[in-house]
């Protein structure tokens, strides 16, 4: 049985930052690290005390990480960025929070002595004997050390503290990966022997000029040496102590947004039946007002839950090949319930939220392809555009002109041409895109299309039809694509203050052109109206685009094309093959593209590949400390050859973000491989010597484990049925009391019975008697919570036996 840990984390915004820059300001950005590890940058914020972010994460990692910690910075375009503060969350404060934590905290300062990472390799003896007790410990190496000098690396030696006596180790210069292979004893009864002290084993960094810094410490009660004869393990390096304070306030805030879940995922076989019944609701759909599994799930799910529980939907039906009937059966029934064409997926239901996740899983490139190219001019330009007078700022706007000052009226006429010109551009982007837009994504629109069709069957509900398409296009994927480009992929950085603004307009322009114009005038915003000519203009192209966009044949027998691409990542790296040192820049400029079975390289965009390297042949994916080649954000794939030797590539990627996605892209594709190393070199090999750990043996084992767990959560994940099914087992057994309340007990289920009859009086019987309709539901909720049992039991199973196998591992030793 699996483990799998998710965390989910939102940095929404900052607050009350201290100003760090001459101007009275500060340029923040956020760095979250996991154990120490950088996992995300969030963008900057330019001269803001008060930055908005809005960046989600999710993560998958290894069950026993310790804590989470979000880093506030200042950039400094010279010299090194300012730490403003932190916030650090360990596991079990977070674990705490079984609904995630969504709450302001304060920042705190940050003590050098207490950023520690890193590990040391132990192994200690006690021997009592009549006249004296003895300590002999084996000092052996160390792993992932704090860099305390400018090199990036430390000079560390280990001290054993005893009461009032010590020993220490030699001194391994320049290296966060010492080996030092020392033996080291200390007599207990000299320092007083006490049955209740500790044996206290620090790590320092020596320093020539100055007091050495502090590397971690480990504390072993005597208690624990008395019980075992030999006591070896790799040790976590802790603190002097927890001295933090969010110095009252002055450092300001920030809100997070954070979730751990933690899930034991069962074999396969026990989640078959729960997966038959979500399989065949789609394949053989009842009566639109009959319940089935879907339907009972919807009932259960809450507005927190929905849209977890909806993307967890799409990703089943994507690995199953039957995304188009799942979202046909949803939109069907939303349809079939929607009675005012108005109020049409208006609301937050399971169809709304499936549909929402289905366009991001496989819209992503297309929006991108799209909308890219204007939302790069908009950034470059920096326009200033403004339409509403009571915004308009004249200091602002003498920068568009050389003639002196200008009006509020030339300001407007400036900004109306600018706003026409940009909407265009999109609107022309749109409409020639019918053979870039996923098949997939066509089919869907096809069948919401049919649908709406038939129910609202109308002369005067004619563009109803069309708005439930541009409705998801427009005003759910486009618009708000324009609005937040940083947050869909298609920006590194947020857009200042001038852009936003520009990019807030034509956001609106565009949700008028997904409403096919029929709001316009009616709002507030009568400052839009300069507009309204071309957004009307627009609405016969959307509607000609909409037409062709779902002129697609349909085969329900061809699953090929629900299946999500097989590209995982595709992007700019730099490479070099076989050997340690980075070549020239302009030779290592190559485009890299993994696929489920290759990772590939050329060295142009043409896409003439230059070499491949099998991924069945990844044995690790790791980072490269910036010590061996003094550049950042560089990663090495090793991979095994025929006859079983190692060959590393080295790959430098443009930010940490970058370098995130591609480890993550790389493991996922890998993950199952059967030659994975346990460890690794997060250095390379030169002038003799590993610049990590300075070992001279180039075949030497690596001196650091290898992170293979550590991924990003993201829709490029491979479909992983177990877990997906999991999480809906979870949401039904949350909600099996509901169930059970509601249509195993007769009189509640009656009544509600009679609610559902009585909003529907109007509508044609489709020819089930209430008893029918009642027995059906029973039916399906029985079936329900039988499998909720059945893997309740096996949960409880599996638990009991790790349960035991934990306690005879722990008699054993």
């Amino acid at each position: 049985m699996a483990r799998n840990s998710s965390l989910y984390f939102r940095i929404v915004e900052g607050r009350n930052l201290p100003a760090k820059d001459v101007s009275g300001t500060s340029d923040p950005y956020c760095l979250i690290k996991v154990d120490n590890e950088v996992m995300a940058r969030t963008a900057t914020i330019w001269k803001n005390l008060n930055p908005f972010w809005g960046e989600e994460y999710s993560f998958h990692l290894p069950s026993g990480f310790h804590s989470l910690t979000f880093y506030v910075m200042d950039e400094d375009t010279i010299g090194h960025d300012d730490v403003i503060g932190k916030i650090s969350l360990s596991k079990e404060v977070i674990a705490a929070q079984a609904k995630g934590l969504d709450n302001w905290l304060n920042l705190t300062r940050v003590d050098p002595d207490e950023e520690i990472q890193g590990e040391i390799h132990l192994s200690l003896e006690l021997h009592r004997h009549v006249d004296r007790t003895r300590v002999k410990c084996h000092v052996i190496e160390a792993r992932d050390l704090a860099p305390r000098d400018i090199s990036g690396t430390s000079d560390p030696f280990t001290r054993i503290i005893y009461s009032n006596l010590s020993v220490e180790t030699s001194i391994i210069k320049k290296t966060r990966f010492p080996h030092w292979d020392e033996h080291l004893e200390l007599c207990l009864n000299e320092g007083g022997d006490d049955a209740d002290g500790n044996i206290t084993v620090e790590v320092w960094d020596w320093d020539m000029v100055g007091k050495n810094d502090f590397l971690g410490k480990v504390e072993i009660p005597l208690s624990c040496l008395s019980r075992s004869p030999v006591l070896k393990r790799w040790f976590r390096l802790q603190p002097l102590g927890n001295t933090e304070d969010d110095a009252g306030g002055k450092l300001g805030a920030l809100r997070l947004k954070v979730r751990l879940v933690e899930e034991r995922i069962l074999p396969s076989v026990y989640y078959q039946t729960l997966m038959h019944l979500l399989v065949e609701t789609v394949i053989s759909p009842a009566e639109v007002d009959e319940p089935t599994p879907l339907t009972l799930l919807e009932e259960i799910t809450t507005g927190e839950s929905r849209q977890d529980i909806a993307m967890t939907l799409v990703k089943i039906y994507l690995g199953q090949g039957l995304i188009v009937p799942f979202l046909d059966y949803l939109n069907t029934r939303e349809v079939h319930n929607t009675t005012d064409p108005n109020t049409l997926f208006r609301s937050n239901s399971l169809a709304s939220k499936a549909m929402e996740q289905f366009m991001k899983a496989v819209g992503m490139l297309y929006l991108h392809e799209v909308l890219k190219p204007i939302i790069n001019r908009i950034f470059e330009e920096k326009k200033y555009i403004e339409l509403d007078p009571c915004k308009i700022d004249l200091s602002r706007s003498r920068r568009i002109s050389f003639k002196g000052s200008v009006t509020d009226a030339e300001i407007r006429q400036s900004s109306v041409g600018l706003l026409q010109t940009y909407l265009s551009i999109i609107m022309e982007a749109v409409i020639t895109s019918v053979a870039q837009c996923p098949p997939v994504m066509r089919l869907v629109f096809k069948q919401l299309h049919k649908r709406v069709e038939e129910q609202f069957p109308e002369p005067e509900n004619e563009d109803v039809k069309y708005l439930a398409i541009s409705g998801f296009f427009f005003l759910r994927l486009f618009a708000p694509a324009i609005l937040t480009p940083k947050l869909f992929q298609l920006r590194e950085h947020h857009a200042d203050t001038r852009t936003g603004r520009t990019l807030l307009l034509l956001a609106k322009a565009l949700q008028s052109v997904g409403n096919l114009g029929l709001q316009l005038g009616h709002g507030k915003e009568q400052w839009m109206t300069p507009l309204h000519s071309i957004i009307l203009c627009s609405v016969s192209s959307v509607k000609d685009f909409l037409d062709k966009l779902i002129d697609i044949e349909y085969d329900s027998g061809d699953v090929a094309v629900f299946l999500p691409s097989v590209t995982v990542k595709e992007g700019l790296c730099r490479n070099t093959r076989r050997g340690p040192q980075l070549i020239k820049r302009l030779a290592f400029r190559n485009d890299i593209l993994a696929e489920l079975r290759t990772l590939s390289y050329a060295k142009s965009s043409d896409w003439q590949v230059r070499t491949s390297i099998p991924v069945q042949c990844v044995c690790a994916v790791e980072r490269v400390d910036e010590n061996a080649f003094q550049l950042q954000n560089v990663m090495q794939v090793v991979t095994q050859d025929t006859e079983g030797r190692l060959q590393t590539t080295y790959l430098q990627c443009k930010n940490v973000n970058d370098l995130n996605q591609w480890l993550s892209a790389i493991r996922k594709v890998s993950v199952y491989n059967d030659n994975m190393l346990p460890s690794f070199h997060p250095g390379a090999y030169r002038s003799n010597k590993w610049t990590c750990c300075l070992q001279p043996d180039g075949t030497a084992a690596g001196c650091s484990r290898t992170h293979s767990a550590v991924t990003l959560a993201d829709w490029s994940d491979p479909l992983d049925p177990d877990a997906e099914t999991q999480i809906i087992y979870k949401e039904l057994l949350q909600g099996r009391d509901t169930l059970r309340k509601k249509y195993l007990d007769t009189q509640e289920m009656e009544t509600a019975e009679q609610e559902v009859t009585s909003s529907k009086t109007n509508r044609p019987s489709s020819g089930q008697t209430h008893s029918d309709r009642r027995e059906r539901a029973r039916a399906v909720a029985a079936r329900l919570l039988d499998v909720v049992l059945d893997l309740e039991e096996a949960h409880s199973s599996f638990k009991s036996r790790e349960t035991d196998e934990s306690g005879s591992l722990i008699m054993s030793s």
